[in-house]
């Protein structure tokens, strides 16, 4: 009580010193700004006597530090670990495995791989189901980057998500094809090359589903990778990559929904590396050194 007293009191005579200053100094224009630029600082926030203090020595601003909180740290290390295991895993089961089995074009051929490679089929069908562990990444991003600006990290993270939920549900058609190549008694009503014709074509619309995931992944790390800019959390040149490799692969997936004989031309070894660099290198910043605090001015 006796120090909400004095704070108080001391409340009160401060506003009275500058009421009592201002009456004085009616009149009187240049007198009266002296007046308030000298008791300005006492009605200040903390906030704003550390930044007004940072600039009084010869009117240079003194460097400042944005602290981070233990959650942010340990958000980062969950983040670095997720990245490396989904972008590993994902270029297993894309490239390799979906490399080895699915002929361009050729439907017959690609039921015989995966009729003789099934167990390798389904390695990969789960390695896209693995990669929906990205939502605990999105969580952790979330939680790192929030403090940068609350509603664009919300933004991309809904983004995120929405890749998330595509990826998961068009891994139903790799079931599908299972089926359709299994054999069963009841597939008996289809000739062999109808069955394959239908096996493959729920291989394209797995495609074009994660075309339309890409798109989702694209604009959300676009925009967490311009709050890690923002933030210099990371190095800013590993920010700026992952800004160009981001939006790189929204836009070209749109145009290869327009324009679909482009992606015979525009492959991913031409979009695919710098992605690849920037995920893996955020990765093992996260793991390796974690969130660094910045100095700002």
């Amino acid at each position: 009580m006796a120090l909400v007293f004095r704070s108080a009191r001391y409340a009160i005579s401060t506003c009275f010193r500058i009421f009592r200053s201002t009456m004085e100094g009616a009149g009187r224009r240049s007198g009266g700004m002296a007046i308030v630029a000298r008791h300005a600082p006492l009605i200040q926030s903390p906030a704003k006597e550390v930044k007004s203090m940072s600039t009084a020595q010869g009117g240079r601003p003194e460097m400042t530090v944005r602290t981070i909180e233990p959650a942010q740290h340990t958000a980062a290390k969950v983040a670095g670990f997720i990245y490396l295991l989904t972008t590993f895993i994902s270029v297993f089961g894309v490239f390799y495995v979906r490399g080895q089995l699915i002929v361009s074009g050729d439907a017959v051929q690609t039921a015989r791989n995966i009729a003789a490679s099934e167990r390798l089929f389904r390695i990969g069908t789960v390695c896209d189901v693995i990669g929906f562990v990205g939502v605990i990444l999105v969580v952790a991003l979330y939680v790192i980057l929030k403090p940068i600006d609350r509603h664009v990290a919300l933004f991309a993270a809904f983004c995120r998500l929405g890749e998330c939920f595509v990826i998961a549900v068009i891994t139903v058609n790799d079931f599908a094809a299972l089926s359709l190549l299994s054999g069963a008694d009841y597939l008996r009503a289809f000739d062999t090359q109808q069955l394959q014709a239908l096996a493959y074509t729920f291989l394209r619309v797995h495609t074009a589903g994660y075309q339309i995931g890409i798109v989702f992944f694209g604009v959300g790390s676009t925009v967490f990778a311009w709050l890690w800019f923002k933030s210099r959390y990371i190095p800013r040149g590993l920010a700026a990559l992952g800004i160009f490799s981001s939006l790189v692969m929204a836009i070209l997936m749109l145009a290869f929904m327009v324009f679909p004989a482009l992606a015979t031309v525009v492959t991913p070894v031409y979009y695919g590396p710098p992605g690849f660099i920037f995920e893996v290198g955020l990765g093992l910043w996260l793991l390796v050194k974690g969130i660094q605090a910045p100095i700002v001015e």
